[in-house]
């Protein structure tokens, strides 16, 4: 049956298929990570680049081979397509960077995608144990300096307001508003849910003596404020 396979799609067929699979799989177990922390490159994202940068090793390590041996004269580099394919991906990883003024958000899932590019190019080459590895240590860096990343921020002392705004809110007026009760502004995040709304998310230090109903109040005077929930 493998013969009759091999001869119909090739001989290298068996092989290639099983690290198109192999690279599937563990491409996948890292964008599975990013999904459940509602990231925008997630699970299918992962595959995709996974996958099609194993089917561009493939291409390179095998795609030539019936032009190679009819001519003595073509030279063969089986890196060219991969050199090309990790200068090439970070259009992606741009995609998923966000700035918002001083905040920057999205640098690790573009770099978990970069990397996801780098481990179907391996499985295309058909090292099986180094990508194995590698997507353990990915997926430990990930989920375990994450944990450890919220440990160490743990006894910094600051509460967090999400404001749920229409556009024409001038973030000025609103940090005028915490200056006013000498709230100190840790750090400022606006994102586009949609056309219509944007949510400001305001990190501050914790002050015991904060009137909150008088700063949430002062808040939602503002005419294009719809929502204000606060959060430690």
């Amino acid at each position: 049956m493998g013969g009759y396979i091999d001869q119909i799609f090739g001989e290298h067929f068996s092989l290639m298929m099983v690290r198109v699979v192999i690279a599937l799989l563990l491409s996948g177990l890292i964008g599975f990570e990013r999904e459940l922390k509602n990231h925008s490159a997630g699970f299918r994202t992962h595959i995709l680049v996974g996958v099609g940068s194993c089917l561009m090793m493939l291409l390179s390590l095998y795609g030539f081979e019936e032009f190679i041996e009819e001519s003595g004269n073509i030279r063969f580099d089986p890196a060219r397509i991969p050199s090309y394919v990790i200068s090439g991906i970070g259009f992606l990883g741009a995609g998923t960077i966000m700035v918002n003024g001083m905040t920057i958000r999205g640098l690790t899932t573009a770099a978990s995608i970069w990397t996801v590019a780098g481990l179907g190019l391996v499985v295309g080459a058909g090292m099986y144990a180094t990508a194995v590895f590698t997507t353990l240590v990915i997926l430990l860096s990930l989920v375990f300096l994450n944990n450890f990343d919220k440990l160490f921020k743990k006894g910094v002392s600051s509460n967090l307001i999400e404001i749920v705004a229409l556009p024409g809110l001038q973030i000025n007026n609103i940090v005028s508003i915490f200056e006013s009760f000498d709230l100190t502004i840790k750090k400022v995040e606006i994102e586009r849910v949609d056309e219509n709304i944007r949510n400001i998310f305001i990190r501050i230090d914790q002050n015991a003596g904060l009137d909150r109903m008088a700063l949430i109040e002062e808040i939602s005077k503002e005419e294009q404020v719809k929502n204000i929930i606060e959060r430690n």
